[in-house]
């Protein structure tokens, strides 16, 4: 049996041109950094701000069917792409002994991600950002350079919060205990109150503030706005509160961002046709999304490897997947708990139209980076 609360650490990476005592993700991430000046002057553009004020610490350690589809509003319109503008300063490399690296090297590496930025140059990517990504000011500065890496190379990319702690933390301040049933968060009017302030009104905002500090150009929205999504109350809605399911999507309000380079930051917040707010849950929501904008890719930021084919042994991650190997996992009980409803989310998605859904490990340093510009990847693909 298979839980999202695995207890395995981050299974370590190797790679025989790092320098000793790295991880991959990170010397690759130097490289980028180290090459995102000259090529953004290159196309008449300005350098990027770091997230990181200082270097980070080196460490060697880095149901399955539905029954109907979401109504979707669609927009006609060309796509394009444009170069990222952002501010003087330039980019803040993490300093893990790239100059002593041979520049061949350096230039191989950098190379051999050529061919992943070609493919998803101009493609959408949705990801998910909460668990340990979210929890940790390192990975956090982790996920946002990597969002404004991979931005500034072409691909346009869809960021979709939860914020589950922070909601929980202000919750105490206000003595209102967290209530939950089967992992779902228990809403009543005064917790559905706070969840709107704390998603929409804080971490919403600093996400935005963040992205934007590290000079790419981030727009703060919540599924409210433009009718993004629009909610339904759950079939438990007796024992759930104001916990909703997506009754339907309209992303023409996203698609003018990702045309013009900007990055959208939804929080998972809807309101039904009458206004009422809803609590969605975060994973659901970047699904729909997905399938809406049609999406190379789902990614799913967790607190775990991947899918395991044996919880009790770390190395049995599996590494791709199809829907029909992810339904008997399922079946025999080797994914369950709290992973069922993630490869739920991934498959509804990949019906709809996604490529590829990943659900990868936040607690990697630079995880998007390596399952976007790697073949290694950080977690478990699910294709088609």
């Amino acid at each position: 049996m298979f839980s999202a609360s695995g207890p395995f650490p981050p299974p370590a990476f190797h790679c025989r041109v790092c320098p000793s005592g790295t991880s991959p993700s990170l010397y690759i991430f130097a490289l980028f950094s180290l090459s995102l000046p000259e090529t953004m002057l290159a196309a008449k553009t300005l350098p990027l701000i770091s997230p990181l004020s200082t270097p980070p610490k080196i460490s060697d350690d880095f149901s399955l069917l539905f029954n109907s589809s979401v109504p979707v509003t669609k927009r006609n319109g060309k796509s394009k792409i444009t170069c990222l503008s952002s501010s003087s300063q330039s980019v803040i490399a993490p300093e893990i002994g790239t100059q002593s690296t041979p520049a061949q090297t350096r230039v191989k590496i950098l190379s051999e991600a050529l061919p992943f930025i070609q493919k998803f140059r101009g493609k959408t990517i949705v990801v998910k950002y909460g668990g340990a990504a979210m929890k940790s000011e390192a990975l956090q500065a982790s996920v946002i350079a990597d969002i404004v890496l991979l931005s500034c190379v072409g691909i346009r990319i869809v960021f979709v919060h939860g914020g589950g702690p922070e909601i929980n933390q202000w919750l105490g301040k206000l003595s209102i205990k967290p209530n939950f049933l089967n992992g779902l968060r228990v809403t009543d009017a005064s917790t559905m109150e706070i969840v709107s302030m704390v998603l929409v009104g804080k971490v919403n905002k600093h996400l935005v503030a963040l992205i934007n500090k590290a000079g790419a150009t981030a727009v703060g929205l919540s599924g409210i706005d433009g009718r993004i999504l629009t909610a339904r109350p759950s079939p438990k809605a007796a024992q759930l509160g104001f916990v909703g399911d997506i009754a339907s999507i309209d992303p023409s309000i996203i698609l003018p961002l990702v045309d013009n380079n900007h990055i959208p930051v939804i929080a998972s917040v809807a309101a039904d046709a009458t206004g009422q707010p809803y609590n969605i849950n975060a994973d659901t929501a970047a699904g729909e999304l997905a399938a809406a904008l049609g999406a190379e890719k789902l990614i799913l930021l967790t607190d775990v490897a991947g899918i395991l084919e044996d919880r009790d042994d770390p190395g049995s991650l599996v590494k791709e997947i199809d829907i029909k190997g992810v339904k008997k996992m399922v079946e025999d009980g080797t994914i369950a708990g709290g992973m069922i409803p993630k490869v739920n989310c991934c498959v509804r998605s990949l019906a709809q139209g996604v490529r590829t859904a990943s659900i990868i490990d936040g607690r990697l340093e630079h995880s998007l980076l390596l399952e976007i510009l790697t073949d290694e990847g950080a977690g478990t693909m699910i294709t088609g």
